[in-house]
């Protein structure tokens, strides 16, 4: 695996300092699938819980739940994985399923539910993971555009990163984009085609969030890993 630590930590100063007493919310997506904005969201959870901070990995991938999967196949890189707990500190979640399920005595089953979290070794980093198991035939996830949830999560935690699939696959990350503090585009190195990353960053302006620049994924020499102002 690359050493990605020098550019987490120049993205992550790159982002500036948080408003007091405040926490972070940062997505981070790329346009197409492919350009590691999965990778950069982990490696730069990584880094700032290692810095003493308490970090949630949230891995809007719901019915795959890539993140939980790979830290957890790599203790030795990333620490033991947990025993789940719950996701939300209120009940709220930034999703919903349809139609709900009800549990065992006819009660509506709360898409609260379906969310576990997972500490991640001994940092304060955790990772959320989707109960796929729990679905039943014919019900289907929606991301849902409110900020309960996130506003919930801000007062327990100091960092939020959401990694976002990327905008050929789900238009979750611009249905979020208003409730983050700052969206990452994540582009391959090797990528020459800013097209598709102008038009994502359009759309999430359009939609009322905030683009902080354009990170370069690196996987062989190229520009320089964090740009602001790089889309004209």
């Amino acid at each position: 695996m690359v050493d990605l630590n020098a550019e987490m930590a120049e993205l992550w100063a790159s982002l500036g300092a948080s408003a007091p007493g405040r926490a972070r919310t940062v997505q981070l997506v790329s346009a197409r699938r492919g350009e590691g904005a999965s990778t950069v969201a982990r490696e730069l959870a990584r880094y700032v819980a290692a810095s003493g901070r308490t970090v949630w990995l949230i891995d809007l991938d719901l019915l795959a739940s890539p993140q939980h999967a790979i830290l957890g196949a790599d203790p030795s890189r990333y620490g033991v994985m947990g025993e789940p707990t719950a996701a939300t500190p209120d009940g709220s979640v930034f999703f919903t399923v349809q139609p709900g399920g009800r549990t065992s005595d006819g009660r509506p089953w709360p898409d609260g539910a379906y969310l576990n979290a997972h500490r991640v070794g001994r940092a304060n980093l955790w990772v959320t993971r989707f109960r796929r198991d729990l679905l039943r035939a014919g019900q289907t996830v929606h991301v849902v555009q409110s900020p309960r949830y996130w506003e919930s999560l801000r007062r327990h935690v100091e960092v939020v990163i959401v990694d976002a699939p990327s905008a050929d696959r789900s238009q979750a990350a611009i249905t979020l984009a208003p409730f983050m503090d700052q969206t990452v585009l994540v582009v391959a190195a090797d990528e020459a085609d800013v097209r598709a990353p102008a038009l994502l960053r359009d759309a999430i302006g359009g939609a009322g969030g905030t683009v902080a620049g354009l990170f370069f994924n690196r996987m062989t020499l190229g520009p320089p890993p964090f740009l602001k102002g790089i889309l004209p």
